[in-house]
């Protein structure tokens, strides 16, 4: 089963409301299976690179088929296939792989706060759908 827009916009403002409960500035970003964008929110006042780093996050960790903070960044391998992706990959911690009926249908990723803010922001995202 596919992830959806309703799905992917609904994660999205989850993670946002949680952002904004622990006073967070937050960019949220989902992408499907394929590692395409599908949802994204830049906060006012988030710095302008989280956008960045959010989609990327989000777009390792559903390549990798694993979470963000579980991806060896300073592996060789890890560090080739970066480079293979022109600097798509941020194999940094606050993304999460989305399941539905033990599929990997896409990620959520967060970037503005502490890694761990990003990723229990994620996580609050991801309970939402």
């Amino acid at each position: 089963m596919a992830l959806t827009l309703g799905d992917a916009n609904r994660m999205v403002q989850a993670a946002i409301a949680e952002a904004e409960r622990i006073n967070i500035k937050l960019s949220v970003s989902v992408c499907d299976a394929g590692g395409h964008l599908l949802a994204f929110n830049r906060m006012e006042g988030a710095i302008y690179i989280s956008a960045v780093a959010a989609q990327g996050k989000a777009f390792g960790a559903v390549g990798f088929g694993r979470d963000s903070s579980a991806i060896p960044a300073d592996s060789p391998v890890i560090q080739a296939i970066m480079a293979t992706q022109g600097g798509r990959v941020i194999p940094a911690q606050g993304a999460l792989v989305i399941e539905k009926d033990g599929d990997i249908v896409g990620a959520i990723g967060g970037s503005g706060g502490t890694a761990q803010q990003d990723e229990d922001c994620a996580r609050v995202g991801l309970a939402a759908l």
